[in-house]
């Protein structure tokens, strides 16, 4: 499975808990959290998503255009962010990514604390 993991630059940038894309990449390795539903997994992209978030649709588009994936993945700080992005919905942002490109979102990466 191609995969592009999308992380809230902010949230890991200001010290909310996410200490930036090794969790995500760890768990993308050995097949844990929601990625353990996969044979394998490729990450093929690791975007992070800043705020206002308008480039991220575009940013998606240039990564497939450039690099193809089966599905994406909204990093678990990106899902589970307190206090929350203030631009957007996630379940908004799923439907508009899965609409625009029409692959799954899945949201979340790992469990780890």
């Amino acid at each position: 499975m191609r995969v592009l993991i999308v992380s809230c630059g902010s949230y890991a940038s200001q010290g909310y808990g996410c200490p930036g894309e090794w969790k995500c990449l760890k768990a993308a390795n050995d097949k844990e959290g929601e990625f353990s539903a996969y044979d394998s997994a490729q990450v093929v992209g690791f975007l992070e998503c800043e705020c206002s978030g308008r480039q991220l649709i575009p940013n998606i588009g240039y990564v497939k255009k450039n690099s193809d994936f089966d599905v994406i993945h909204l990093s678990t700080c990106m899902v589970n962010a307190w206090p929350g992005c203030p631009y957007m919905d996630i379940d908004e942002l799923v439907k508009k990514i899965e609409g625009k490109f029409g692959v799954k979102v899945v949201k979340g990466t790992h469990n780890y604390g």
